[in-house]
């Protein structure tokens, strides 16, 4: 992974973000030689994330928060 000072990565920016969308690189940017922010290619698939998502398709037991007899003795539950 390439690490670009930020003037360079400024001057270079259309070819950085070709090594990132065709190449799939991700580029560092640094500041006084230390790593500050990365460039890397965009996922689609975070797009899609949603609240609700599974809504209606998932079912949570009834006792899922009771602990079994045994543990909850152990712990004088």
């Amino acid at each position: 992974m390439d690490l670009f000072n930020i003037s360079e990565a400024k001057a270079k920016l259309s070819a950085v973000i070709e090594r990132v969308t065709s190449k799939g690189e991700s580029i560092l940017i640094g500041k006084a030689g230390k790593p500050v922010a990365m460039i890397v290619p965009y996922d689609s698939a975070r797009e899609n994330r949603r609240l609700g998502l599974f809504s209606g398709k998932i079912e949570i037991a009834k006792d899922f928060d009771e602990w079994p007899d045994d543990m909850a003795q152990s712990w004088g539950l």
